[in-house]
């Protein structure tokens, strides 16, 4: 069983809408992947909270996982998309996804889970933050727990980063998130010295680090390895590349696959949303080359 936690939203282009979120990204891609999933999140009363629960019951989340919030609209978020199909984000603030309530007696199907995935965008207020941090302390202690760092300025809470690390057993990253990490916490300048520093003061057993188009890496205690971009795919856009690239490393980290092997698919499977508009496909058939991943096997026999 996997637990995700944190925002849903409508991500509003120039001419369409799609509905997003860290979370759910990664929620729903796991879901058509065959994994166990709960994804817990908060909507309004309105037309696209109604639009994300219907979207959620035809693809097998429980829709008794969804909040809904009579007082706060549902998350919007304006994106508009360079000539690269690279995103900029305007996100809307005091909506429903910051007052979800994550009360364990609401929440109590985390006490069994593998893996409970989080992000930082859930926790822009002090309030918010509050409530992630005690979820994750009274949860199943047995549980991986994936942070999945999403630093969108100005909703960055500097309270949450520290907190969050603190829990994580596997953390994903961009350069650029690194970079203010290591900034906001005074870790060493020193570019190689900044990931054994991060690895230890928070022990964490494994980080993955997202470079755009010079591939990723992953640092764990075995040391770095290290996986190439996919330049093949034509680029529609590159919402959601890094949800796509992190549900295959919780689905390689579950399975015990090699984190060589990991990366590659991972890779290759962040490279194929690139194709796609928006962050989630519509097609079913889109998993189907990624699901041998799931029989715990590197070659998929």
């Amino acid at each position: 069983m996997i637990v995700a936690i944190g925002e849903i939203l409508i991500d509003m282009f120039q001419d369409y809408q799609r509905i997003g979120g860290a979370p759910f990204n990664f929620a729903f891609h796991l879901k058509k992947l065959g994994f166990p999933v709960r994804f817990f999140t908060r909507v309004g009363d309105d037309h696209h909270g109604r639009r994300i629960i219907d979207l959620l019951e035809k693809n097998g989340f429980d829709p008794a996982d969804v909040q809904i919030d009579s007082r706060h609209p549902t998350g919007t978020v304006r994106v508009e998309l360079d000539k690269r199909g690279i995103p900029d984000f305007d996100i809307c603030t005091n909506v429903a996804y910051d007052h979800l309530d994550l009360n364990i007696a609401d929440v109590s199907g985390a006490d069994g889970a593998d893996m409970i995935y989080f992000g930082t965008l859930l926790q822009r207020t002090d309030a918010a933050c509050q409530q992630v941090q005690r979820f994750l302390s009274h949860t199943n202690k047995g549980a991986r727990r994936f942070c999945d760092i999403n630093l969108r300025w100005p909703h960055v809470n500097p309270n949450a980063l520290a907190g969050s690390l603190r829990h994580a057993d596997l953390l994903k990253v961009n350069e650029a998130e690194l970079a203010e990490i290591q900034r906001a916490l005074g870790g060493p300048t020193a570019e190689n010295d900044v990931m054994p520093w991060l690895m230890e003061r928070f022990t964490i057993g494994a980080v993955a680090v997202t470079r755009g188009s010079r591939g990723s890496v992953l640092y764990s205690h075995d040391g770095p390895i290290a996986s190439p971009t996919v330049s093949s795919v034509r680029i529609v856009d590159t919402v959601g590349a890094g949800d796509g690239y992190a549900a295959i490393l919780a689905a390689g980290c579950i399975r015990q696959i090699p984190w060589a092997e990991t990366l590659r698919q991972a890779s290759d499977f962040a490279a194929r949303i690139c194709g796609i508009a928006g962050a989630v496909p519509d097609d079913d058939a889109f998993y189907d080359d990624f699901k041998p991943l799931l029989k715990g096997d590197a070659d998929g026999r």
